[in-house]
């Protein structure tokens, strides 16, 4: 039996290997990833449900939100926080679980994860009052709301690079793939990022690490200050861009 086997049979079916968990296995080996599988993800202590098929959150993703999530800490009494790119909203969700101060807005363009973010919401036990989620291209739901931190883990894969059969075959294409070099949702970020973000506000924005350098670029045009984060792995990841 596999590791995901096992996980799959202990998570999902209480150790009873039933039908249904040989059925579920099958999908297993024909590389449906685990997490569709089972159903959710586990993310910084939350259970992110998947029930809508949106990008599931990679170990990267968790990281650097941890670490904005503590970089921002207790800055003031109250802050906004807007998630766009959202998907299954498991960056928005980690931020109403770990900042209870903050009030926390969903971006989201594929209206059929909105449930998948208010069960995410509701299923973990966040406060909901704090929770508001819009549906449209990015900061367009918004108007001309200002935040004081703006994540984002925008599809940034260059169209002709080859993907695992396991996520180009299962995962949302709309979610991965942003043109020639991977940096169409980006550019469009930059170019409207400083007229969302507060006096001070940051912007945290995932790239592809082959493309950093590219997409720093982007947001110092912009007027902003900003550099490069690297992950866990020690590959540029994150570029952290700020109002001054």
């Amino acid at each position: 039996m596999t590791k995901d086997e096992q996980w799959l049979l202990k998570e999902k079916y209480n150790g009873k290997e039933t039908p249904e968990y040989e059925a579920d296995k099958k999908r297993l080996a024909k590389g449906e990833p685990l997490g569709y599988v089972i159903g959710w993800q586990p993310f910084l202590g939350l259970k992110i449900y998947l029930d809508s098929k949106p990008l599931i959150p990679r170990p990267e993703t968790e990281w650097w939100t941890e670490q904005l999530l503590n970089h921002v800490g207790f800055r003031k009494p109250h802050m906004t926080f807007l998630d766009i790119c959202a998907g299954s909203g498991a960056i928005g969700c980690a931020a109403l679980k770990a900042l209870p101060y903050m009030e926390v807005f969903f971006g989201e363009i594929d209206p059929a994860h909105e449930k998948t973010i208010l069960k995410n919401i509701h299923e973990n036990n966040l406060n909901a009052s704090r929770a508001h989620i819009g549906i449209g291209d990015l900061f367009e739901p918004f108007g001309n709301l200002q935040f004081d931190v703006i994540a984002v883990n925008p599809p940034y894969i260059p169209d002709n690079r080859i993907l695992q059969s396991s996520v180009a075959d299962y995962e949302p294409s709309r979610a991965l793939r942003a043109g020639v070099d991977g940096l169409d949702l980006i550019r469009r970020i930059a170019l409207s990022t400083r007229c969302h973000l507060t006096e001070g506000g940051e912007t945290w924005i995932e790239c592809d690490s082959e493309h950093s350098t590219i997409a720093l670029s982007l947001f110092e045009s912009q007027g902003l200050r900003a550099k490069i984060l690297n992950d866990q792995y020690d590959k540029p990841r994150v570029i952290c861009a700020k109002m001054i």
